[in-house]
């Protein structure tokens, strides 16, 4: 059987998040429901109209373009793309082919050919009567498209890149990146050959989900492959995902960028981009995804794994951040918990965020947005944790009773009399009354049988209501029995 390479291409399209359309000045909200609000003769393509360039959604180009390493030229301009859709109400669109703002650049092992700008279409809607409705609102709306090297060679590339990108446009604040709502569509050019030589590509169009770019990729990588183990050729064309019938089906020949007819926009001006300041925003590139997954896993001692449930989302980085800042603050200032190792408490930290708390907010359906416990408090209550105030089980309560009051967790022990119980005298006696109550059991653990006194320890522990320090408690056992 001969084996047949998959060569796949990526090109992305995003919605940036600018105060206003890409050439004119109506506001870009992807949330507004009122169909064709937001337009104006500018980006409804009426005659006589001329477009203004978006600094800002320049800039925001320039930022992922310096962020990915790209090269930024000295001029940079727009050209007319002309083509016909009922949701392209000039008739063409204002897109950038030979001097796009960035060229080069890499992002997980794949290299990136160009980034440039555009402007999006419109949206359409079909009703059951079979007529179809255009909403004008997403027209004119800044849209960047990234165009990657043929480097890709399967589907699981292909998802790991674009995740990265989706990442690192939240990061840069550039982008919500939101693939349910359009924000960010990924088209898969793809082809299979047997030789060294690049066989005809075809191009899935519109993918709105990674699965969606995993399954189609598989399935035209076997489809493509079965043509040509049967003798025929592939042919250059556009298809769509059907995500019903998990097949991919063919929309169109696929078009050749002389069939665009692009020519420069006579309506805009080439950009000078040294007019921009690059140092500037280059110094206002944050930490990136790949930069945090090494400082969490030396600095707070987390796994890949546990780092990569942090950072997949921005907010939950912030809040983490500022809650482990908290901590190593209250390790500094407490003589009681320096003698347990850093990292551990940031592991419970870790558990609490992650486990417990995020389990509270499911439940009860609050986003991070909405919560009452800031990040300090969730600090404070690890804190009385490893300082032995309460024990872990009394810790979940007192994370409930904060997440319903947003009371700090200290004042929740002291009204509530919740501190961990370490009087020995007073365990003791609880002990005692334990072992009194059940000597067939400590008959049994005298025999041998070990598990017996974890048996008894929880007797203690719930006689106690769940104050007694488990450890004080297992020494006074094995002292009286």
């Amino acid at each position: 059987m001969m084996f047949y390479q998959p060569v796949i291409g990526l090109e992305i399209h995003c919605e940036l998040k600018t105060k206003g359309k890409m050439f004119c000045g109506c506001p870009n909200n992807p949330d507004e429901v009122r169909a064709n609000f937001n337009v104006c003769p500018v980006c409804l393509g009426h005659p006589g109209t001329l477009p203004v360039i978006n600094r800002q959604a320049v800039e925001s180009v320039l930022k992922l373009g310096l962020a990915l390493g790209g090269k930024i030229p000295a001029v940079s301009r727009f050209d007319r793309k002309s083509y016909f859709y009922p949701d392209l109400p000039k008739g063409y669109q204002i897109s950038q082919y030979k001097q796009p703002l960035v060229k080069g650049g890499s992002l997980a092992g794949v290299k990136i050919t160009r980034i440039h700008l555009e402007e999006d279409t419109g949206a359409l809607s079909h009703d059951k009567k079979n007529h179809s409705l255009v909403d004008f609102n997403r027209a004119g709306i800044p849209l960047m498209e990234l165009v990657t090297e043929p480097d890709i060679r399967n589907a699981e590339e292909a998802v790991i890149f674009a995740k990265e990108l989706q990442l690192i446009l939240r990061y840069l604040g550039i982008s919500d990146a939101n693939m349910e709502k359009g924000q960010m569509r990924i088209e898969v050019n793809i082809s299979v050959s047997n030789d060294d030589k690049l066989g005809t590509k075809a191009e899935i169009k519109n993918l709105n989900s990674f699965r969606a770019v995993e399954e189609s990729i598989k399935y035209e990588i076997k489809r493509q492959t079965e043509i040509l183990e049967q003798g025929g050729k592939n042919v250059q064309e556009t298809r769509g995902w059907d995500d019903v019938r998990k097949e991919t089906v063919s929309q169109r020949f696929k078009e050749e960028s002389h069939d665009y007819r692009y020519f420069p926009e006579p309506d805009l001006p080439p950009i000078e981009l040294s007019s921009f300041d690059l140092d500037n925003l280059k110094n206002e590139i944050p930490e990136l995804p790949a930069e945090k997954r090494i400082r969490f896993e030396k600095e707070y001692g987390l796994t890949a794994i546990q780092t990569e449930i942090i950072i997949e989302d921005i907010r939950v980085v912030k809040y983490f951040e500022e809650a482990a800042g908290e901590l190593k603050f209250q390790i500094l200032n407490s003589p009681a918990t320096r003698d347990t190792a850093q990292q551990d408490k940031f592991q419970i930290l870790y558990n609490y965020l992650t486990s417990d708390l995020f389990g509270l907010m499911a439940e009860q359906g609050v986003a991070l947005k909405d919560l009452k416990i800031v990040p300090k408090q969730l600090a404070e209550l690890v804190g009385l944790i490893m300082e032995n105030e309460i024990s872990s089980r009394i810790a979940k309560d007192v994370l409930k009773e904060m997440f319903l009051t947003g009371l700090s967790p200290r004042q929740i022990v002291q009204e509530k009399e919740l501190s961990q119980i370490s009087d020995v005298g007073e365990i003791e006696n609880v002990v005692k009354k334990i072992i009194a109550e059940n000597l067939k059991a400590v008959e049994d653990y005298k025999k041998g049988k070990e598990n017996i006194l974890q048996f008894l320890i929880g007797k203690a522990i719930a006689d106690l209501r769940g104050r007694g320090n488990p450890e004080v408690i297992k020494k006074i056992f094995k002292k009286l029995i």
